[in-house]
């Protein structure tokens, strides 16, 4: 008798199989008419950040990426040409406003702000057992550091001639998991921030768009689940430069008619009934 385990791993292994390679630029298959763009990027120090500063860069922006991080930020910029280099914590007004308008005056202007900057925070605790100043972490991180940057950057933004806004969220937005309820909490916040910005920003021909993958193999995943939960996974995993694809695509123009929209990459997962049959 087969277990429901068993079924999962099985499903994995036909989502792995028949997921399409991707091309290692979007630009590859479609002109994405980014080249002499800006953009300024959150949590880029390592994860979906690096990798999505990675993947605008070679499509011909000039990116500002920024993290707490200095170090790691470094390896990041290694790889951007002429990228435009703030150490910064997201949750610091005073540290925010410095690096966002320095950085546009570097860049010469901003079209584009991709906010990947976020934390887990407790994982596999009850709420009774989380503190306040947990609690308040995750959401001045996750929440509170989008608001702080994309506020300084809106300026910037509205000068530009087609701006838009990525943030990145989580299938967590829709979806639970037990002792995860202020990332979820916090992520869906997130999704309904950028969903009320769009309707803010239109006017102005800013377009504001999520995007909520599932797990994907980064750091914080590793530190959450283990490494070892990587190495033959009982569940479909993405890679950073997957979620980054999604991202560019929303930066571009060709995603003009895109907005207040949240793409949810999880392999289907989520439209799945629980229904036993």
């Amino acid at each position: 008798m087969r277990t429901a385990e068993q079924d999962d791993r099985d499903d994995t292994a036909v989502l792995e199989e028949r997921r399409p390679a991707l091309p290692r630029s979007l630009g590859e298959i479609m002109d994405l008419q980014l080249s002499g763009t800006t953009a300024l990027i959150t949590g880029a120090a390592s994860g979906i950040g690096r990798a999505t500063a990675l993947a605008l860069a070679a499509e011909g922006v000039r990116v500002a990426p920024l993290d707490r991080d200095g170090a790691a930020l470094a390896e990041t910029a290694r790889g951007c040409h002429d990228a435009v280099v703030r150490v910064a914590d997201v949750t610091d007004q005073a540290q925010v406003a410095d690096a966002v308008s320095t950085s546009v005056e570097e860049l010469g202007g901003l079209d584009a702000v991709v906010c990947c900057a976020g934390i887990s925070g407790p994982v596999g605790s009850p709420i009774d057992e989380i503190s306040l100043l947990e609690w308040n972490t995750v959401f001045a991180v996750n929440v509170t550091g989008a608001f702080l940057v994309l506020a300084q950057a809106l300026p910037a933004l509205r000068a530009s001639a087609a701006a838009s806004v990525v943030l990145l969220a989580s299938d967590s937005a829709f979806v639970s998991s037990p002792g995860m309820a202020p990332y979820c909490a916090s992520k869906a916040a997130l999704v309904q921030f950028g969903r009320a910005l769009s309707v803010d920003l239109a006017l102005h021909g800013i377009r504001v768009n999520t995007v909520a993958p599932s797990i994907v193999d980064t750091p914080m995943s590793r530190g959450d689940l283990g490494a070892e939960a990587f190495v033959d996974p009982s569940f479909a995993v993405q890679t950073p430069e997957d979620v980054a694809s999604h991202v560019l695509y929303l930066v571009s123009r060709r995603s003009g008619a895109i907005n207040g929209t949240t793409i949810v990459s999880d392999f289907g997962y989520s439209a799945r009934s629980g229904f036993p049959a």
